[in-house]
């Protein structure tokens, strides 16, 4: 009853933490007419007063972001980021073999036959085959033409706007291959109008200007021509090579005047989706959006911009920068972490071996030794004894272990600094992480706790949890777009908690509940761990601040595990039934909170479980299943091998150290349960692989490894106490007692704490058995 009663913090947080909505933004008026100008490769670098005065004007007065032009491949090349807007979902047009690629090129030119047969429409034939492709070979169930589906009549100016206006069978309702020098009549013709722009595909600065004029003045036509109320959406649909970058989305019309752009598949201000800009055109009209069809959501005006265009455009811009660079740096940290935790991994071992030195032998004139005592003596002397390694060695290894497991918590904290702005970006991230590591470690090393068993670890733990939670309070800031966070280039996550993050969270909170519970008696272990875990929960699931329902519950599976046994003991099946009644109870809270927001405000539970209820349920886990797929060859997966190496084949080996760390303490045996728990359900639940074991691992296996070798190298502590300390009385045995004691349970084992070579327990002081680190009784 205690467990159960001790799992009631994580159903008020739960309760708390998704109860509370934020208000509705008021909608902007419905406009009669829509045009979407689309320029494939336009990035906010490009935009300029002298270069586009057009869109510069037009921005100034409108509303401006960032838009990820994520469809179903990456990258995402001219054709399908046309056929992505047409569907309201990630979609990919391949239609036919495209033309083999120049060198260096990932778009090559793609041949799009439109045929004319009565000189006002137009018609393509490759549009079934592109619809039957994403509803049959792709996961993500777009509708090529479903945009155009939902209006009675659209206009097409240009190719690409072809793609994206016909309708599944291929039809274009008017269609023109350039704008007409008459262009007002044409745009008012239809409620609906997509216009191609041109690429900006250019690499060389001089080249990209000149097609960037050529956009704005394209634009400049059709700003002239516009009908009176419309609003006007220009974009950079897609990348033109494999530089996938941020690109430019602007809305100019009534109700979207100087603000930020902003969608609830975002979250956050500034930022928009490519598969956005479809219910934005829908629900501007005041027309119903299709069920089950589009996987944006509409576009809304937020306050806040600055009021000059030059500080606003910087914002974006600067975004783009950081995206760019984070994605060319995140894979070689991650890399390097890997290898120095697989080397630490390799030094590790042979001290794990060495730690536990062997007795000296015991010497004797009993004669219950008689002759074979003898002989034994004679043997042990003989044999050859494993040298001794240096204590500057050990101590050395102990300060890189905690560096290793710092380098995440390192990597967040130094995108405070703008390393990306200059010439040499990685030079100066590698600087600022490796000052701020050695920062983190200083103080993790000088402090008095580091000489106790778990005093690294307790600190270590104490330090992630802090920093993850404090950019989690503050808006995860330097998550967004940074090497140990997530980028809005990939689509998956804007705001939020994200799968390195959740992975390092998890970890040191169950850790810091595991090494305050060993501090206070048994029967409040519970308590302590369901307490610090529902603050936790609170600050994963909140939709106001990590936004990561799955995380949540991932994380309150590992906190009634670890509750569970925190007292010690095995898992049995009555607090396995506890642990999981608990943890079905807030998932069920999660669940029905998460089901009872609008669609737009979902987290990926409610829309998981909307797409169970609404028969969809296979496509979401077949997209979780091929995300989870994609994920393993991150160097996050190498990570999570090399940790579960190490912990399988060397610390859970009779020589590792780990059982005897859990012996002695049991709270940090049901935090270990508990983050082992909480890293599988996270990365099966949310499509992320082996991510979130890990960030897990990073941080959890070099903590283990250092604890290890503390408790081994106590139990090999050879230092006798006093013979009769003068304040406490020792114990002597009445009879004869074996040269080897027997340890004493690990329930007791927990209660003491070393001293010396002893051992104090409550006022009385044992001598330390020199072979194993029990106590003589």
């Amino acid at each position: 009853m205690r467990r159960w009663v001790a799992a009631v913090p994580l159903v008020l947080a739960s309760l708390s933490g998704s109860a509370a909505q934020a208000a509705p933004a008021s909608p902007a008026p419905t406009v009669d007419y829509v045009i979407v100008a689309g320029v494939p490769g336009l990035r906010w670098e490009d935009v300029s007063p002298q270069t586009t005065p057009t869109l510069w004007a037009m921005a100034e007065r409108g509303s401006i972001a960032s838009l990820s032009v994520q469809s179903a491949d990456q990258p995402t090349c001219p054709l399908d980021g046309w056929v992505t807007l047409g569907a309201g979902n990630r979609a990919l047009w391949s239609a036919a073999p495209p033309a083999p690629p120049s060198p260096g090129v990932a778009c090559p030119d793609v041949p799009v036959e439109v045929e004319r047969p009565d000189g006002i429409g137009a018609f393509l034939p490759d549009q079934r085959n592109v619809v039957r492709h994403n509803q049959g070979q792709l996961p993500y169930g777009a509708v090529p033409g479903a945009l155009a589906e939902s209006v009675r009549c659209t206009v097409a100016v240009g190719t690409g706007a072809a793609v994206a206006a016909a309708r599944p069978f291929g039809r274009v309702d008017r269609y023109e291959p350039r704008l007409p020098q008459n262009a007002a009549e044409l745009l008012d013709d239809c409620v609906l109008t997509m216009v191609d722009a041109g690429a900006v595909a250019a690499t060389e600065p001089a080249a990209r200007r000149a097609q960037a004029r050529a956009a704005d003045a394209l634009l400049a036509r059709v700003l002239a021509a516009r009908p009176t109320d419309s609003l006007v959406i220009v974009a950079g649909l897609s990348d033109t090579d494999d530089s996938r970058r941020l690109h430019v989305v602007v809305a100019d019309g009534p109700g979207w005047e100087r603000g930020w752009l902003t969608s609830a598949s975002t979250g956050r201000d500034g930022y928009l989706q490519l598969v956005d800009l479809a219910p934005t055109a829908l629900t501007a009209m005041g027309r119903a959006l299709p069920e089950k069809v589009f996987a944006g959501q509409p576009a809304r005006m937020v306050p806040g911009r600055p009021d000059k265009l030059d500080a606003a455009v910087t914002q974006p811009a600067d975004a783009d920068r950081e995206a760019g660079a984070q994605r060319r740096i995140a894979t070689w940290f991650f890399g390097v972490l890997a290898a120095v935790q697989f080397a630490l991994a390799v030094a590790v071992v042979p001290l794990l071996r060495r730690a536990r030195m062997p007795a000296a032998p015991v010497e004797s004139s009993s004669p219950r030794f008689g002759f074979h005592g003898l002989v034994r003596k004679a043997s042990r002397a003989a044999r050859p004894q494993p040298l001794a390694v240096p204590r500057p060695v050990v101590n050395l290894i102990e300060v890189l272990l905690v560096a290793s497991a710092l380098a995440i918590p390192a990597a967040l904290v130094a995108d405070a600094v703008p390393w990306w702005r200059t010439d040499h970006p990685g030079l100066l991230f590698t600087a600022v992480t490796l000052a701020l590591l050695a920062a983190g470690t200083a103080a993790v090393r000088l402090t008095p706790a580091y000489r106790q068993t778990l005093g690294p670890l307790a600190m270590v733990a104490a330090i992630a949890a802090v920093v993850i939670a404090a950019d989690v309070l503050t808006g995860a800031r330097l998550q967004l777009n940074g090497v140990a966070g997530y980028s809005a280039l990939t689509g998956g996550r804007y705001a939020g908690l994200g799968r390195v993050g959740l992975g390092v969270f998890v970890a040191g909170t169950l850790l810091v509940a595991g090494c305050l519970a060993q501090k206070v008696r048994r029967t409040w272990r519970p308590w302590v761990v369901g307490t610090v875990g529902a603050a936790g929960v609170l600050l994963a699931g909140s939709p106001y601040l990590g936004a990561d329902a799955v995380g949540a519950i991932a994380l309150t599976a590992g906190v009634g595990i670890a509750a569970a046994i925190s007292t010690g003991g095995w898992l049995t099946f009555s607090r396995l039934a506890w642990a999981t009644l608990a943890g079905l109870v807030v998932t069920a809270v999660f669940a029905v909170l998460d089901l009872s927001r609008p669609d737009a405000e979902r987290d990926r539970l409610g829309r998981f479980l909307g797409a169970l209820g609404d028969g969809t349920g296979g496509r979401a886990v077949q997209r979780a299943a091929a995300s989870s797929v994609g994920a393993l060859d991150s160097p996050l997966t190498v990570l999570a091998v090399v940790g579960a190496v190490l912990v399988w084949f060397a610390l859970l080996r009779p020589w590792g150290g780990l059982k005897r760390l859990f012996g002695i303490y049991p709270a940090i045996r049901a935090a270990m349960a508990g983050i082992a728990t909480a890293a599988v359900i996270g990365g099966v639940l949310g499509g992320s692989g082996l991510d979130v074991a890990g960030a897990v691992a990073a941080l959890t296996v070099p903590m283990a490894a250092l604890a290890s070798l503390r408790v081994l190298d106590h139990a090999s502590d050879r230092t006798q106490p006093p013979a009769d300390p003068p304040t406490a009385q020792v114990v002597r045995p009445a009879a004869p007692e074996p040269a080897e004691a027997a340890p004493t349970p690990a329930a007791d084992s927990d209660q003491r704490h070393e001293q010396g070579g002893g051992v104090r327990l409550a006022a009385k002081v044992l001598p330390w058995n020199p072979v194993d680190g029990a106590i003589n009784t």
